[in-house]
């Protein structure tokens, strides 16, 4: 399949897309150049490969959560810019 100026429009008409002449040509040859490197692809000899579910061995990387002792109340309220009292003060965002 080659990609000619007559499908660029018919995509950029589908996707709402609008070119100018220098766009049209670049997406023309990066896209006939896409279906280049899958046609290379489609060369290959691929009967016997299992396909991937992963990009790497590992399944599941994260680490064991730990319980570890919190910030208390008047401990998270000294570096407080504002406060009062009990409670962090924030400018108001809602009227």
């Amino acid at each position: 399949m080659i990609i000619d100026k007559e499908k660029v429009k018919k995509i950029a008409h589908l996707a709402r897309l609008e070119f100018n002449e220098d766009e049209e040509k670049n997406l023309i040859e990066s896209m006939n150049k896409i279906l280049g490197w899958m046609d290379k692809l489609n060369e290959v000899d691929t009967d016997n490969v299992e396909p991937l579910r992963h990009m790497s061995v590992e399944v599941n990387v994260l680490r064991d959560d730990q319980v570890k002792p919190s910030l208390g109340h008047k401990e998270a309220l000294l570096n407080a810019p504002k406060k009062d009292s009990d409670y962090f003060r924030v400018p108001k965002v809602l009227e």
